[in-house]
């Protein structure tokens, strides 16, 4: 397993701010459940997390290593 942490990770579209300088740290085995009304961001922070979106700020890790500018593909998920 691989542990997920997001550093001050911010998304936003035109003047919309999907994602405001979110802090995650999911440790490996962990069970992990994103909550929250519609449109708080939860789908875009998945595919930020998976690649198919780069964040404007912040870093994504897998382990300990930065994986914020690699392809889906390049990221193993």
């Amino acid at each position: 397993m691989t542990r997920v942490k997001l550093v001050n990770v911010t998304k936003v579209y035109g003047s919309v701010i999907a994602v405001d300088h979110a802090n995650l740290d999911i440790e490996s085995g962990e069970l992990f459940t994103l909550l929250g009304p519609s449109g708080c961001g939860k789908t875009t922070t998945l595919r930020i997390i998976a690649g198919f979106e780069v964040p404007e700020e912040g870093q994504v890790f897998f382990d300990y290593e930065d994986v914020t500018f690699k392809k889906p593909y390049e990221r193993n998920t």
